[in-house]
């Protein structure tokens, strides 16, 4: 992997992520009203071919790594599973869409619920138009990637197309700072040397807390992480 070239993220043993590949980095803020949810952009970080991202969640320097991983004595072992994603998703049929499933990877951004119903209501509808579009729309726009959906019959995924980036996510709504948000498909190699599944949407912890390491499992929300 030519990392002067190509985005790439390396997971340090209980250290930082290292953000290679000039990698845009902003901040997004979740906004809602009521069920409606978007992303609002916020601060834009300054550019760098290589920088360190925290991932203990005591870094005074957010989002950067400032090195308190080691006086904290960081526990940053990577337990989230290896297997693809299919592999580990649930399968709901909707009569025109199907809808993949891993909750292990909710964030919760709360894209899945919208005014008009959550997705997977919506997806047991998609016959009608109006249900199939936003069933599409809330499962596409999930930020952590716990949800896909698929058309029934063509078997192909809907995604919308990220150029690699990472997004800091903010949830004012909570009152909460969130997890990293890479988009894009930027490859994530492990503390071992293994690269994750290449996926077009993922959330890397940032609090230090997740069951789920590397990824998000909203333990952010529990522990009221608010370290910007």
């Amino acid at each position: 992997m030519d990392n002067k070239h190509s985005p790439s993220i390396k997971i340090q043993k209980d250290g930082p992520y290292i953000v290679s590949g000039n990698v845009e980095l902003n901040e997004q803020i979740i906004s809602s009203q009521g069920n409606d949810y978007k992303m609002i952009t916020g601060r834009a970080f300054p550019a760098a071919e290589t920088y360190a991202l925290c991932r203990c969640g005591q870094s005074k320097n957010m989002p950067f790594c400032d090195g308190s991983h080691v006086n904290t004595h960081f526990d940053g072992t990577e337990t989230a599973s290896r297997k693809p994603f299919r592999e580990r998703a649930l399968i709901l049929k909707g009569p025109d869409l199907i809808l993949a499933d891993a909750e292990e990877y909710c964030a919760f951004a709360r894209f899945c619920h919208t005014v008009e119903g959550n997705v997977w209501e919506l997806t047991e509808d998609s016959d009608i138009p109006a249900a199939r579009e936003n069933a599409v729309k809330a499962a596409s726009e999930c930020p952590a990637g716990r949800l896909v959906a698929y058309d029934k019959q063509t078997k192909e995924p809907f995604e919308i197309h990220y150029e690699p980036a990472i997004s800091v996510l903010q949830d004012p709504q909570r009152g909460v700072s969130g997890p990293l948000w890479v988009k894009g498909g930027i490859p994530i190699e492990s503390s071992d040397g293994e690269v994750y599944e290449i996926r077009n949407r993922v959330t890397l912890c940032r609090c230090g807390k997740s069951r789920n390491k590397p990824y998000c499992d909203a333990t952010h929300v529990s522990v009221r992480f608010r370290n910007k």
